[in-house]
């Protein structure tokens, strides 16, 4: 396996179209999924997606032959494309809080339903999410949502993987400080309702 993995970081350092198809094949998902979880928004987790591949292309060359796996360098290009998008979100929120609100209009078809409710169940992790330091969102995104060991998560942040250990302890501290301070009483026998606790548990692969 990790001859594999070597052999496809050398042909992806020398530009080797297949191979880079291959890489977007595998990971394409999984960097769209950590776009989303860092953002909450899903046009932006594709925008980061694109973004993310565009630039690994263009930065190929300072691939490692050796190394294993290359999704950790992909999410932490991710990662840095989602800061990104996050400060440019936070502008455009500013600029449409000045805007009149349009008139509401409801549609009450099943399929809409159920993308309100999974932009809702997105929104409340998110917002759960955004109480955290950025550093300790981001470890906590790699390491529980997309499964990242230590090591993977400090080389995709360019960090100490003791510095990984203290942010994802601390991010894992405050969330279920969280979780017990927005407990609300289940629906159904042991239904999880808090987003804090939602989004210390790895979610779903995508919410459609």
């Amino acid at each position: 396996m990790r001859d594999a993995e070597d052999d496809v970081r050398r042909r992806v350092r020398e530009g080797d179209r297949a191979a880079f198809a291959q890489l977007y094949e595998e990971f394409a998902r999984a960097v769209y999924n950590h776009g989303l979880r860092l953002t909450g928004d899903w046009s932006t987790a594709e925008e980061i997606m694109s973004e993310t591949f565009l630039t690994a292309w263009r930065t190929r060359a300072r691939v490692h032959e050796d190394g294993g796996s290359l999704l950790p360098w992909l999410l932490g290009i991710a990662t840095h494309k989602a800061d990104n998008a996050r400060r440019g979100q936070r502008r455009r929120q500013l600029f449409l809080a000045r805007q009149p609100q349009p008139p509401a209009e409801e549609d009450f078809a099943p399929r809409t339903v159920g993308r309100i409710d999974d932009a809702r169940r997105l929104r409340a992790v998110h917002a759960a999410l955004g109480r955290l330091r950025r550093q300790e969102r981001e470890v906590l995104a790699l390491c529980v949502w997309s499964g990242l060991d230590y090591q993977q998560t400090a080389e995709a942040l360019g960090i100490a993987v003791g510095t990984v250990r203290s942010r994802l302890s601390r991010a894992r501290r405050k969330l279920a400080r969280l979780a017990e301070e927005d407990r609300e009483p289940p629906v159904t026998r042991g239904e999880m309702t808090s987003a804090a606790a939602i989004a210390a548990l790895p979610a779903r692969e995508e919410l459609t």
